[in-house]
Order: structure tokens, then sequence, then C-alpha cells
């Protein structure tokens, strides 16, 4: 076929010249953000929390604040690639049909295989399911939902009948307890956390209990803190359901109606010691504050327990999810205001994806494969004869099967399983030898790129268009404001176009995203009758049939919307009736078990992964707001001072771990919160930031039974300080960024975007310690080196390179911490400014700030760029509140997201003056 432009291609909006607002829903985490932009011609210029959304009342987390900060052209892939080469969309479709023919007919249809993510839209999550599973006719296509979510569907389906979430974000704020459990709300749902830290302002008597083994910034607000043992939750949970028969306070009435299997849950639970005692000890908690929990869950009925990863991400994570769900049926705590299991999504269309049916186990429209009827059902709608009749392979099962040669393409759509699977070396080394990778991305620096044989250059936030579900089952628009850059394409359109390629353009005459939308929300409603028993909770059939101008006006709406519900859903199951086969909600027996990686002389920590505050997944987005980058810049492992003494490591000391799959480094940060025998890293630092900081090449692919999770919150690994000869900052001008790879000779290195410059973080191999630098800078730097210091006896260095007056880098030799405040020489390398730097300006450059400047220090608050010195030193002068340093600086003001770190500070330094 020829290069001729797509014919279905929705044209860009008129957005002239005049500035004007839109709305449309956060690309990141699962709390689903309204958010309001100010568009100035084809770019947008500021963003706010859209006031009507029901999820974020206009808030934002300092993420979704930033967002106009991310994006541009720069980085963006443009162009499609066919084996290196640049080719235009006619080629690249072609060789995507033809290549994915040539190996089904050669291999089978099951020889091929997607791989998707809860970054796309509903739409175009669709599309994908109804190519592969409806039309190409292989049943392996799975999900990254599979590595955050999977878990808690697999629980609330056998105890449901139905990947059904309960609650909705009002419940955390009518709740008389909230309780915590593996989730660090105040960084990873930000909005969230806010919202019930008002509410609990509101009313004096709410608690909030947080369990985790690591004291985190959600503890700010708890009024008990269960410092659990890692992998012992199931344990807890089942502690707590003994405490509730034992004290009386299981509901029997609500048990007998609605329900089946407490006795032989309760059975299972009574086969361990479940007094106190006993509890408390494998769970390595104070018996009385044990006790406490117990006592609080068993006497209120308006209890909400929201999870997360710390509970999915395990070996049996689908058993702890149980475990949370057979306490709040046995107390009959479900289907209430402020009561519920909320399990709380990680990304913004996870459970959009699964709505589709995403998930290898899945069909379509919350159809399983076993679901009565429903390979009959989906094929007659779809006209399609080529569905499989049994699920397909889940994540690490799918890449399993890339690696045996039984799986030889592979289509990866807006994920990176590079760095996000377990043992992320190894899936990086099959991929390489798999015949067949196609890539859809919209990011040049995705690491999954290095492995691909075709790229397809898909469109990002801000031009998609189409529907996301957030964790509250709430579906809301996100509307292309943008046209898309270069050559990039939405992904549905793509898909679409590889369909008619391969013979299927009837059943994907596709123009538009609302068409797509129409025909999944009429599906959603095929054949699905409650008062008949069999029935669905996932029907948005009274969504079907919007016109585009409706699609486009659709307002946030919680499913189920049908006949029954036209105004939407806000919590289920509240007449206690479940889509069963007995329309009784199922408890089910759960047996403790221990975490599968199992811990060693050599590998004697305990490893936790998870996300820091202002990033994103894998930081090819975030990463492009430097003010995102100034409050944790490095990757670092986190340890406890007895752990980091023994291993005779320091505050900010450059350490490896050592793990299944290979080597970590980054930087010590040591916390008493962090309990001993135990580690923590973050998940997002990869190749393009850092060298040797993808954390998942330190975790097996071991995975829950049922339903296929991996045990990413449970690794084993050693720790030791990692040699290096010297350590050095280099900060170059943004031009020179892609032009200078400072890295030969490195033991360590990382990459830190800043607003106008690119900053390095290097440390050399042990050897290299007599380095000759001015020898180096000459190699590797341009121009000549226009000013230097020496201080040969401390093996010091500073110097820089101008050329005609404007600062082209600037080298520090001698570790981090003598760094000076470089926001002032960031300034310096400021492209906007076309005079020449001045005399003055010029001697300050080696000092690294103005005459008289002062180092805030680290930041704390990203929102307004404060410091840690610049805190502490309001502090001394009196401002004694968070209310007071909001007023003093700023911070805190605005996401909130600081306060808990500004609270900290506040009685650090509080310890140590006289009040």
């Amino acid at each position: 076929m020829t290069d001729a432009p797509h014919t279905g291609t929705i044209p860009s909006r008129d957005i002239g010249d005049a500035r004007r607002p839109g709305s449309t829903t956060c690309p990141y985490c699962g709390v689903g953000c309204g958010v309001r932009v100010t568009l100035d011609g084809d770019t947008i210029s500021a963003v706010a929390g859209e006031e009507r959304h029901p999820a974020n009342q206009g808030r934002l987390c300092v993420k979704g604040s930033a967002l106009h900060e991310t994006l541009g052209q720069s980085g963006r892939l443009l162009e499609p690639r066919v084996d290196g080469h640049t080719v235009g969309w006619g080629t690249a479709l072609d060789q995507v049909a033809s290549r994915l023919r040539a190996i089904q007919n050669a291999h089978g249809p099951a020889s091929v295989a997607g791989y998707l993510s809860g970054q796309l839209l509903t739409e175009d999550y669709y599309v994908a399911n109804k190519l592969f599973k409806g039309f190409l006719g292989p049943p392996h296509l799975d999900t990254n939902s599979r590595l955050c979510m999977a878990s808690a569907v697999a629980a609330y389906k056998r105890s449901f009948g139905a990947d059904a979430v309960p609650c909705c974000y009002e419940d955390l704020e009518q709740a008389e307890l909230v309780v915590l459990a593996g989730s660090n709300l105040a960084w990873n749902h930000p909005v969230l956390y806010q919202r019930l830290k008002a509410a609990k302002a509101r009313n004096p008597l709410m608690r909030v209990v947080v369990i985790d083994p690591r004291v985190t910034d959600s503890c700010d607000i708890a009024d008990l803190y269960l410092g659990i043992a890692p992998g012992s939750d199931a344990r807890l949970f089942n502690g707590l359901l003994a405490f509730m028969q034992r004290t009386h306070r299981v509901d029997h009435t609500y048990l007998a109606r609605h329900t089946e299997g407490f006795e032989e849950t309760l059975d299972a639970v009574f086969e361990d010691d479940t007094t106190l005692e006993a509890i408390a000890a494998e769970c390595d908690l104070d018996t009385e504050r044990l006790e406490t929990f117990y006592y609080w869950f068993a006497t209120h009925l308006h209890v909400v327990t929201l999870y997360s990863q710390g509970i999915n991400q395990s070996s049996s994570g689908t058993d702890k999810c149980q475990a949370i769900i057979n306490c709040h049926l046995a107390g009959g705590k479900l289907g209430l205001p402020g009561a519920g299991p909320f399990s709380i999504t990680g990304q913004p269309n996870a459970m959009g994806g699964r709505e589709v049916g995403g998930l290898a186990n899945q069909l379509a429209a919350h159809m399983d494969y076993h679901t009565p009827g429903a390979i009959e059902r989906v094929s007659a709608f779809w006209q399609s004869d080529a569905l499989p009749t049994a699920p397909g392979y889940k994540a690490i099962e799918l890449f399993d099967a890339i690696e045996r040669g039984e799986i030889l393409a592979v289509w990866i759509m807006a994920t990176n399983p590079v760095v996000s699977l377990p043992d992320a070396a190894r899936i990086k080394r099959l991929l390489a030898e798999c015949p067949l990778v196609i890539v859809s991305e919209c990011m040049a620096n995705a690491e999954i790129l290095d492995v691909a044989d075709i790229v397809l250059p898909a469109t990002g936030w801000s031009e998609k268009d189409g529907t996301v579900t957030n964790s509250e089952r709430c579906i809301s628009r996100q509307r292309g404001l943008l046209p898309a850059p270069g050559e990039a394409r939405h992904d549905w359109q793509i898909m679409t176009d590889v369909a008619c390629r391969l013979g299927f353009a009837e059943a994907f005459d596709y123009a538009h995203p609302a068409e797509i939308f129409d025909e999944h929300a009429r599906l959603s409603g095929l054949d699905n009758d409650r008062a008949h028993g069999d029935w669905r909770v996932f029907d948005i059939s009274g969504l079907g049939g919007l016109d585009r101008e409706a699609y486009d006006a659709l307002a946030p709406i919680r499913w189920p919307v049908n006949a029954a519900h036209p105004e939407g859903t806000d919590r289920l199951f509240a007449d206690g009736r479940f889509p069963t086969a007995s329309g009784r909600a199922r408890l089910l027996p759960v047996r403790p078990q221990a975490p599968q990686q199992a811990l060693s002389a050599s590998r004697p920590l305990r490893l936790n992964t998870g996300r820091v505050r202002d990033q994103w997944h894998t930081m090819t987005r975030t990463a492009r707001s430097a003010r995102l980058m100034n409050h944790r810049a490095e990757p670092f492992v986190e340890l406890h001072p007895e752990d980091a003494a023994v291993a005779g490591i320091q505050e900010g000391r450059l350490v490896a771990l050592t793990g299944a799959g290979g080597q970590y480094l980054g930087r010590a940060r040591l916390k008493r919160g962090q309990r001993r025998g135990e580690a923590f890293v973050p998940m997002h630092w990869n190749n393009a930031f850092s060298g040797r900081a993808r954390a998942n090449v330190l975790i097996a692919p071991i995975v829950d039974a049922i339903s296929g999770q991996p045990e990413s919150k449970h690794g084993a690994v050693g720790v030791q300080p990692l040699p290096h000869g010297w350590e050095a900052t280099l900060i170059v001008a943004g031009a020179l960024a892609e032009s200078i790879t400072p890295t030969e000779g490195c033991a360590y290195w990382s990459r830190i975007p800043m607003e106008h410059a690119l900053r390095w973080q290097l440390a050399g191999q042990p050897e290299t310690r007599a380095r000759d630098w001015m020898a180096w800078i000459k190699r590797t730097l341009p121009g000549p080196i226009s000013q230097w210091s020496t201080d040969d006896a401390r093996g010091r260095l500073r110097a820089s390179g101008l050329i005609e007056g404007r600062l082209q880098w600037w080298l520090m030799v001698g570790p981090p911490a003598e760094l000076p405040s470089l926001n002032w020489l960031d300034a310096c390398f400021s492209p906007t400014d076309d005079v020449p730097l001045d005399a003055a300006t010029r001697r300050r450059i080696l000092a690294g700030a103005a005459s008289g400047a002062v180092d805030e220090g680290p930041v704390v608050c990203s929102c307004h760029q404060v410091g840690q010195y610049a805190i502490q030193a309001a502090i001394r002068d009196g401002h004694r509140s968070v209310e007071a340093l909001g007023a003093k600086l700023a911070c805190g003001t605005q996401c909130g997201s600081c306060q808990p770190e500004l609270k900290a500070l506040l009685e650090e330094v509080c310890d140590h003056v006289e009040l």
C-alpha cells in the first residue's frame, strides 16, 4: 500500500488564537482527577483542578499541576520506524500486518500476543481486545494492570462474582474508621489523601489506621500505626475475623441473608493460634495496639478498608484481599455509606481496560471465557468465528512463552516491560531475541524501544480523545485538546488500519472514538438481565447511542449506567444481591503464606518497592518537568540506620543492592521509619535516567497462583557500599544534552533534567581515582576551559566553560554534599537570555551562587520550590506550624503533598530549639 493519509483521522480542533479553557482528565494515578486547561493556540499554558469533577473537586497533586510542563515535541516519537529506519505510515502498517500474518500462517493464531497498559484509553483498549481475541484469534492479550490490580480483581470476583469495587470516594469522607492497608495514600493518591485529611478535620470522631511496614507520610493523619512485618497481612485479618467471632461482633443476620461460606472460612481461621499474643508475635506488632485496631474495626459499622499494592503485590495477594473482604462481609460492613473493602487503583485506566476484557483471562465487557454463553454472545456481536475458547497467558507467563519460542510476535502498547516486569534484565534479553516486537509509544526515551523491530508513534495526553474509568467506577472524558505532533496517531486508529490490511475492514469501520464507545456500551448490556439472575454488574448500556456531540459533552458518571440507573450508581450491593450463581456473596477460607522469595546469608534484607511522590511509572513524562525532579533527584535505597551501620554505609553514600537478576545502584537514605532487616527502593528509575537503577531486576518472577500478579513487595537483597574512585557533578546547557555522554569509566551515573540545563551525577570506577580531569574536559566537553580552581590535597576541582559569554558547562569534582545552590546556577544556562553573562556573574560561576545568595537546600515543596534549609530557618525564626510556614514561604499551600514532611521538619527542629 501507499503512504496515503489515514481516511478516518479526526481533524484537529479549531483552537484559534483566543485563550479558552478545556476540560479533560489527568493521565496519572487511578484517582481520575478532572483537569481544567488553558489553551494558547496549540499550547497548554496552564492547568488547574476541575471543580465540577466528583473525584477531585478542584484539587490537583503536584504531578497533575505540572502536566503542562511535560508537553512539547522535544523527546517525542514523531515518525514510524521499521528495523531502525524511518518510514512512512503505509510502509509501517503494511509491515505490521504482513509480519503478523506470516507468523500466524506458519505457527498458528496463538503465536502472536499483545501486552497493553492502563495508560491506554478505553476506546484504544476495546479495539485492541477485539482485534486480538476477536479476529486474530490468540487469547494471549494481557496488560500491565496484571502487575498492580490482578489480585484485587480476583478476590472481588471470587467473593462478589464480579470485578466490582463496591465503594465511592464519598465513603472515605462518611466513614467512622478508615483503614489504609498497604497504601501510602499521601504519595500515591495525594488528592484522595487530602480529601480524607479534610474529612477527618471536619469530624474529630473519625479514626484512621495505617498498616504498613514503613512509616510513610500517610501516617501523618493516623490515630494508630501498625508497622506490620512484610507478608503477614492475611494473618492480621484472619485474626481480626477471629476477634469479631470471639467478641460477638459478627453480623449473623447479614451473613444468613446475603452470604455463604462463613463456617468453612472460620474453620480455616481457627486452624492457627488466634490469640492476640500469637498474632502480634507473627505480625511483629505490639499486642495492645493490635487489640485497639481489632476493637475499632469490630465496633464500628461504617468502616472503609482502602488497600493497594502492599496487599496486592504478593505471591498470596488474592488471599490477602480475600481476608479483608471476609472481615467486611462478616460484619455487614458493605453496601452502606462509609463502608466497604475498597481497592485503590494504580493507573488512570486500569479499570477501563478490565471493562473491555484487557486481561488474558477475560473475554469482553466483564464476561469471562467460563461465563455461560459468553463466547457465543461476543462472537455473534462481533460477527467473528475466531474467538479463542480458553484464557491466554498472564503477563509473566506470556513473556515466558516468548522465551520458549512459543510466542514469536508481541505488540506492546504504552508500557515498558523491560523496566516494570520482575527480572527486568531477562525480559529485555528475551525481547531482543523475539522475532517480532512491535511497540506503540509516544516518548523517544522509553527503554522498550531498544528491542523494538517496528516502532509506531502514538499520541499522548492532551492529544488522545476518549474515556477512562477511575477507582470508584467513574467514567470520565479525556479530551483531545491539541493536534498530534509529527506523524503520531491515536492507538485505536493504528490498530484499525492494521485490521483493514488484515482483511477485517468491515468490523473495524471506525471514524471516531464515539463509535467505539457506543459499541462497547451496547455490548455491556447485551443479554444482561438482572431479573433472571444471570446478570453482570458492569453495564453502561445507558450510555449507548451517544452522538459525537453528546459523547464529547459526557459528564463524569459511575457505572452501572442503564435503564435502572440512568444517572449512574454511587455504591454497589446495597440490596445485598450479588451476581453469583446463588445471588450471595462468598466468604472463602484463607490460609496465610509467607513470601516466596527466600532470604539468605548473602541476601538478608527484605526488599519493598514502590512509588515516590513526584514521579510516575518510568519517568518518561514526569521527568520532563524540572521541578518534579527536585524532590528525589536520584535513585535511592532507604535503610534503617542500624542496618546501614552494620554494612558500613553512611547517609548519602552510594550503595549497591544485589538481588535475583542483577544490581541496583542508588544513594543511601537512612530512616528510622524503615523496619530493621528491610529496604525500600523506588520503581521509577531506568536506563534513560540512571545506570543500573531498575528496581525490578531485584525481583524474582514469582506470582500469585490465582491472579498471576508478581510478588514485587517481597524481594530478597544484599547491600554494600559501592566502591568508587571519585564523585562529580556535571551540568551542561540544554542544547548540548544529546551530544554529551560523560559516563565512560563510571561506576554510577544519574541523569537529572533541570529547567535550563541537564545535570549529571557521576562516580568513577575505583581504579580511576587519579583521573586527569583537564584532559577529560578537553576530550569530553566543548570549547575552552574558561575558569577553574583545584584543591589537589582533597581531590576537589571546579571548572566551567563559556562561549561568547554564555555558560556551556559547569563541573564540580567532589561529593554532592558540597554542591552549592543549583537554582541560581541553572538560571545561568537560560537559553532565553541573549545577553552574555556579566563579569560579576562570571566570577560567581565557580561558587555556584550570586554574592549573598542563600542555599535553600533539598526541595520539600515541589509546587513552590521551597527547600529544606529555608523551612528549617523559618521554624527557628518562630514559624512553628504548617500554617505559619505556608504564610511565610507558601510551602504546603497548593497540593498539600508536602505537609507531612513539613510536620516532620517542625518536630525535628523544635526538638533542638528552646520553645
